[in-house]
């Protein structure tokens, strides 16, 4: 996740592509997917500060829910 100064949701989308494509060229075994999404915050960021947010509706169950979308495999952590 990267934070930008944007005037534009797509602005940000854009300098957010040219890093992650940047990034990834300097990684071995990278490819950028071409996947961004901009998070318009309110005020400064700071302690606590929500710096994105995401919500879906769903028929799952909480466990399923979180198996589908967010599973635990080869991610990178930390």
């Amino acid at each position: 996740m990267t934070l930008w100064t944007a005037g534009s949701p797509d602005q940000a989308i854009g300098w957010a592509e040219a890093e992650a494509r940047e990034y990834c060229a300097a990684l071995k075994d990278s490819d950028y997917t071409g996947f961004a999404e901009a998070f318009r915050m309110d005020g400064v960021p700071g302690e606590g500060a929500e710096v994105f947010s995401l919500m879906r509706e769903s028929d799952l169950p909480s466990g399923a829910y979180m198996g589908k979308f967010y599973a635990p495999g080869r991610g990178r952590t930390g």
